[in-house]
């Protein structure tokens, strides 16, 4: 289990760096779009002395590479953070372990099947792409490539990450480590309440 335990820290940290600093395209997509937005109704109104490009199509195309890179490749960082979405009106009510083992059912049975497809998928997508040279079919758009293969890396990322997650949960339930993410959805000392009931 230390050797495992091993590669989960290893998977966290870089998932821990690229999620950080894939942070900074929101601000560089927010700075396309304010700057294709004010030129495009500027329109005519900006003097053809200026030396800036105008909107484009590549421009539009440029701000969602920006979010749909973020939206990829912080995929795993949310997972590794905790943050991806519950049905709280049902996690709420179980206890503790009893989320540890949905957790690690459903990233088992669910998570890692779901990623294993879509990287199988994503790779001739990206590498046909790649090959072809495929450009969008709008007028002075981008390549398509890059996009495609942030689609590839960011499953993954995600799938390096479920393995990660699973190796955690198994981890905490044998009682190895402490969780590194505990919820407190409850007062603490009701939280202590449950888990001595649990244990008996």
């Amino acid at each position: 289990m230390n050797g495992l335990l091993a590669v989960s820290r290893l998977i966290d940290r870089v998932n821990e760096f690229i999620g950080r600093q894939v942070s900074w395209l929101i601000l560089a997509a927010v700075l396309v779009s304010a700057y294709n937005a004010t030129v495009r109704y500027l329109g005519d109104g900006l003097p053809a002395y200026l030396p800036i490009p105008r909107a484009s199509n590549a421009l539009l195309e440029l701000q969602w590479y920006l979010y749909g890179t973020v939206f990829m490749l912080a995929a795993a960082y949310t997972l590794l953070k905790n943050e991806h979405i519950r049905i709280d009106i049902v996690s709420s009510r179980m206890t503790k372990r009893m989320r540890d083992k949905v957790d690690l059912f459903c990233h088992t049975f669910f998570l890692m099947p779901f990623c294993l497809l879509m990287v199988w998928l994503a790779w001739p997508w990206f590498w046909r792409s790649y090959n072809s040279g495929e450009v969008s079919a709008n007028a002075g758009g981008l390549i398509l490539w890059p996009a495609k293969m942030m689609v590839l890396i960011g499953f993954l990322l995600l799938t390096a990450q479920g393995i990660s997650e699973i190796i955690k949960r198994i981890a905490v339930l044998r009682g190895d480590i402490d969780d590194p993410m505990p919820q407190h959805d409850l007062p603490p000392e009701a939280e202590a309440a449950l888990d001595i009931e649990e244990k008996r």
